[in-house]
């Protein structure tokens, strides 16, 4: 396996700094050409300083703080608002690590596709926005995109030597979240600090929130879709409270290919980096005999509504799940600051959500009218609850 010049954009993120342990642990297999970060600039600097990127990108606060502390004749400093497009189509760049979340991940997303990159997502919110642009854009411009989303790399792996059309189903597995096993009448008395203790994974604020209300499933079932072209009859949903199974995948023999681990991001993003090769990645085995049971449950759609508006999304397509992620988006801002009740983030959005009116087979630029749309009115929305 030669070595392959990497772009993380979000470093300082959970998934960043895991993906960096991956780097750190094989210098001579990946180098680090591209960090970007926001308002953590502190640790961009420590980051920068240890892997000594050509580029990096940041806020414009962080940009006069870092420009003090590091070697700008070494590393190039941009603004992580106008300049990530430039750093992720740099010549000597292999694999582009989506790491940051939102919609500001589009933009990047569709240059890193078009320069024929291989993209490895971490990030929900440009496949769901804009999944049929991207894929078509990816075929067009010979790019690679291996996901690093637990889930998303285990089906990725199903799939890996198999023919499609002997595919029947793809079982995409979910923890369950901080409120598997709370009833739905305490939900708004919960605080911000309980909603954001997941029993599994350590992930950021609002991508927890998400998991709280099963949001982040549905948003996986539309990711899923766009990336192995499926149909929704065959994504199904699993509640499987250990996280040992992170997907599966049946063929029509009735063969089912699931992908095992522990609960470590480093094992999804190492996949994404040395793909198609596989390293030793210094982490512990499965012990089955400590695991003793696997357990799975239907998901509750009337105790998370959340999930079901999703698959609701995806069915009637075009620049509805694109609204679906903007009014998320800012709903769940709006539950961390305090600003409204952790029920209220689904009555908002459904709101927004049955307001739109669908554009079929968007363009870019109506994707990102709708964003703009649909965060708008989630404000209105949200000021009349």
């Amino acid at each position: 396996m030669s070595c392959k010049n990497i772009v993380i954009l979000g470093s300082t993120g959970s998934i960043g700094i895991n993906t960096l342990k991956v780097v750190e642990r094989y210098p001579d297999k990946f180098k680090v050409v591209g960090l970007t970060a926001y308002n953590n600039f502190k640790l961009l600097e420590k980051q920068a300083k240890i892997f000594q990127p050509t580029h990096i990108g940041v806020s414009d606060k962080g940009i006069e703080y870092l420009k003090k502390n590091i070697n700008t004749r070494k590393t190039k400093i941009l603004s992580v608002k106008e300049d990530l497009e430039s750093i992720v189509t740099l010549k000597n760049v292999d694999v582009v690590v989506i790491a940051m979340r939102g919609a500001g991940a589009l933009g990047p997303f569709l240059a890193a596709v078009r320069s024929g990159k291989i993209v490895a997502p971490a990030n929900k919110e440009a496949l769901v926005m804009a999944g049929d642009i991207i894929m078509e854009e990816a075929r067009a411009y010979g790019a690679t995109i291996i996901p690093i989303d637990s889930e998303q790399s285990a089906i990725f792996q199903c799939l890996n030597g198999q023919k499609r059309s002997e595919l029947k189903k793809v079982f995409l597995t979910a923890s369950g979240g901080a409120l598997l096993n709370v009833p739905k009448s305490r939900f708004n008395r919960l605080t911000v600090k309980q909603i954001l203790s997941h029993p599994r994974w350590k992930m950021g604020k609002k991508i927890t929130v998400d998991s709280a209300t099963m949001m982040n499933k549905g948003f996986e079932v539309i990711e899923a879709q766009k990336l192995f072209n499926l149909k929704t009859n065959e994504i199904d949903v699993l509640i499987h409270p250990e996280a040992i199974i992170h997907s599966m995948v049946e063929y029509i023999d009735g063969s089912i290919i699931a992908q095992l681990g522990i609960t470590d991001m480093r094992l999804p993003i190492q996949y994404a980096l040395t793909y198609p090769n596989r390293l030793d990645s210094g982490l512990k085995s499965m012990n089955f005999v400590e695991l003793k049971q696997l357990t799975f449950q239907k998901p509750d759609f009337k105790k998370f509504p959340s999930l079901e508006l999703a698959f609701y999304a995806l069915k009637k397509g075009g620049s509805l799940p694109c609204v679906l992620n903007a009014a998320d988006e800012v709903a769940v801002e709006a539950f961390l600051e305090g600003d409204l009740q952790f029920n209220s983030i689904y009555e908002a959005v459904t709101k927004v959500v049955t307001q739109h009116k669908i554009v079929n087979s968007p363009g870019i630029k109506q994707i990102f009218d709708a964003d703009i749309w649909a965060r708008e009115e989630t404000r209105k929305v949200m000021s009349q609850l």
